[in-house]
């Protein structure tokens, strides 16, 4: 068994815990978070122990890992004593929205030798992963191109995107993963460009609402990337790999796969998940499954630490190409 320490009682913390207390290789030990009573209440729920500091966490021996969603602007700082303190660690994206605090905190941690993993959960969803199987086992012959859309349900306040470091780190940088994910190669040209077709406010601290990017691979593979903050019709996320021999295409979940044609319409569907939690559900559970396992055999974790710090410089990239307007060459 693998006793779990969870780091945030929030909105994503309880779904973790969630996770983890369905989990019959794991158990959840203990729940912090500086919001005392939200720590108090989730622990509760799953007969964990809140407690008041991150202390008590790391020098209980007992403690296996740490599952880490507390904000962004914590996890450099919770990764490195977590390391230090020899615990192996799941921490959410991203690492931070400073590439130089990534670095420094890789500098501080490398040679601490535990597992870490970041929780770029969308290499799990079944259906993106199922794409990924069959791009390897070489169906559709070689990738040419990969088409990446990416569409949140409805935009946050924007008090909140004032913090969170515009929408390529905060939002793209999940399909930075996904574009080296099913690649296998590293970006060296990337081009973006946006606009502020949702909320004209997002102008007024220099972010934008609705992206195209391009991206080229140094084998000449091609990617387009294009999103949205808000989508009227549910949270979209597909991708399309076209190849030599044929496409793949992963596409939406439903809740049900039933098309009705009536006198009112023709071939409707059910309308799409309405939140990222609903549509990759099924991801989160095999994202903490893949953890556990590699934690239990010994095995290396992936998405690594070195991954989400290559996404993170693909977002710095592609937000230095919006503000100049011309593509930024890459050397990973």
């Amino acid at each position: 068994m693998i006793n779990f320490a969870l780091l945030g009682a929030g909105r994503i913390g309880g779904m973790h815990a969630d996770l983890i207390a369905g989990s019959p290789e794991a158990i959840l030990r203990y729940v912090y978070d500086t919001d005392q009573p939200s720590a108090r209440e989730l622990a509760n729920k799953y007969s964990a122990i809140a407690v008041e500091s991150i202390e008590q966490i790391l020098n209980d021996d007992s403690v296996d890992a740490l599952l880490i969603a507390t904000t962004t602007d914590t996890h450099v700082e919770l990764i490195i004593k977590g390391a230090q303190a020899g615990k192996a660690i799941l921490c959410e994206k991203p690492i931070d929205l400073s590439t130089e605090r990534v670095l420094q905190c890789w500098d501080k941690i490398k040679d601490c030798q535990v597992p870490i993993q970041i929780a770029f959960n969308r290499r799990f969803d079944p259906t993106h992963a199922g794409l990924k199987r069959q791009l390897n086992e070489g169906y559709i012959g070689l990738l040419q191109q990969l088409i990446i859309t990416s569409r949140d349900s409805d935009i946050a306040q924007v008090e909140y995107l004032r913090h969170s470091g515009g929408i390529f780190r905060d939002m793209f940088i999940h399909d930075f993963d996904m574009f080296r994910f099913i690649t296998g190669e590293e970006a060296t040209e990337i081009h973006a460009i946006g606009s502020t077709l949702i909320d004209p406010d997002l102008a007024k601290i220099s972010d934008v609402d609705s992206v195209m990017i391009t991206i080229k691979t140094k084998s000449g593979k091609l990617c387009h990337i294009n999103g949205a903050r808000r989508c009227v019709y549910g949270y979209d996320q597909r991708i399309e790999a076209f190849g030599s021999n044929g496409m793949l295409q992963s596409n939406n979940p439903r809740s049900n796969s039933v098309s009705k044609s009536i006198a009112s319409g023709t071939d409707s569907m059910s309308v799409l998940n309405p939140f990222f939690i609903e549509r990759y559900q099924d991801a989160y559970r095999a994202q903490l499954d893949s953890f556990i396992l590699s934690l239990m055999t010994d095995t290396p974790t992936s998405p690594s630490f070195t991954d989400g710090m290559m996404a993170q410089i693909m977002a710095d990239a592609a937000q230095e190409s919006l503000v100049s307007g011309k593509p930024v060459m890459l050397d990973l």
